[in-house]
């Protein structure tokens, strides 16, 4: 049973975050319980990487002193699984927005699929999508996407260490990819349709590790709660 100072000295937490949580919104949620259980006026608590609120998975947050430790954290190598779905595109390269294009699918072959897997194996690079947080002239680049105005996106390198299909069903496509810090999976699913001439979004992505962290060992948030509560 950890302790009010347990978690001033510093704690890492590994929370499951679920599907259409904000990270921000995993953070106030474990600051606020953590206070409320052992009536601590203020704790210092934040997340090593965020997950879009379409994305399940390995959320690292670090309390008290730890927090000091989460840049290291943030820039340790990330595993992903999720589904893509070729053949149409959307704004943010995921189901926040709805369909705008639809593509042929039916020159797409299973060797061509896993053959276009290399093009992406290494560093490369790549544009981040126009609704994300990455802020330019003091602005979320989301918020000059949702006022439908043009922006200039600078590519960024990235660098990925494996891609692999692990299931090929019509038009979905399951996957698995370990990748440097900053890389964005919703680009990477847009780039792959358009290296097949044809066009794809992400319809599903879990966070699987972090470093040495990993999802098997992470608690959901009412899990988190219930043994901080647990006397």
């Amino acid at each position: 049973m950890k302790t009010a100072e347990d978690y001033l000295s510093g704690q890492v937490l590994l929370i499951d975050k679920p599907l259409q949580w904000t990270s921000f919104q995993a953070v106030n949620k474990l600051r606020w319980e953590i206070r409320h259980a052992f009536n601590i006026k203020k704790i210092k608590v934040g997340h090593a990487g965020t997950l879009d609120p379409l994305a399940t998975g390995l959320l690292v947050i670090c309390t008290g002193k730890m927090t000091k430790q989460i840049d290291t954290f943030q820039g340790q190598i990330k595993e992903y699984t999720g589904t893509l779905v070729l053949g149409s595109t959307t704004p943010s390269f995921d189901l926040e927005t709805e369909i705008n294009e639809t593509f042929p699918t039916d020159h797409i072959t299973k060797e061509a699929i896993h053959e276009a897997t290399k093009q992406f194996v290494g560093e490369i690079d790549q544009y981040p999508p126009i609704f994300s947080a990455i802020k330019k002239d003091g602005k979320r680049l989301y918020e000059f996407a949702r006022a439908g105005e043009d922006v200039e996106i600078k590519s960024r390198k990235i660098t990925i260490s494996e891609f692999e299909i692990t299931r090929i069903e019509n038009n979905h496509i399951d996957f698995r990819v370990v990748c440097s810090k900053g890389t964005y999976i919703r680009s990477l699913a847009n780039d792959f349709g358009k290296a097949l001439n044809s066009g794809s979004h992400l319809s599903a992505l879990r966070r699987t590790k972090i470093g040495d962290f990993h999802v098997e060992n992470a608690l959901t948030p009412e899990a988190f709660i219930k043994c901080l509560t647990t006397k």
